[in-house]
């Protein structure tokens, strides 16, 4: 029994360092051709945007929004593919999944 706690003791302390990994690697997406990039962390956070100078027309507001949109979206699917790659193996042990995380 000893050994089973300390085993998920463990994995917990194991898991947090992951959680914490994930929260200061940022991952980016990009729409247009690169026209906008939004750069998220490992959690989902959107940390930065860039849009390029050529994606700005006054007059079609609409498509800029959609190209932000598309590159938030992007860089979300890029963190919850790191956060699977990170977290994967860890929650494999803890039943498959941990409250909050989208898997």
């Amino acid at each position: 029994m000893q050994q089973l706690l300390q085993q998920a003791q463990k994995m917990q302390q194991e898991l947090a360092r992951a959680q914490e990994e994930l929260a200061r690697t940022e991952v980016e997406g990009q729409a247009g051709g690169g026209l906008v990039k939004a750069t998220v962390n490992g959690s989902g956070e959107l940390r930065g945007l860039v849009i390029d100078p050529k994606a700005v027309d006054p007059e079609d507001t609409e498509t800029l929004a959609d190209l932000v949109v598309a590159a938030v979206q992007a860089a979300n699917e890029n963190a919850q593919q790191l956060q699977q790659q990170k977290l994967g193996p860890l929650t494999e042990g803890l039943g498959g999944g941990v409250p909050g995380l989208p898997f």
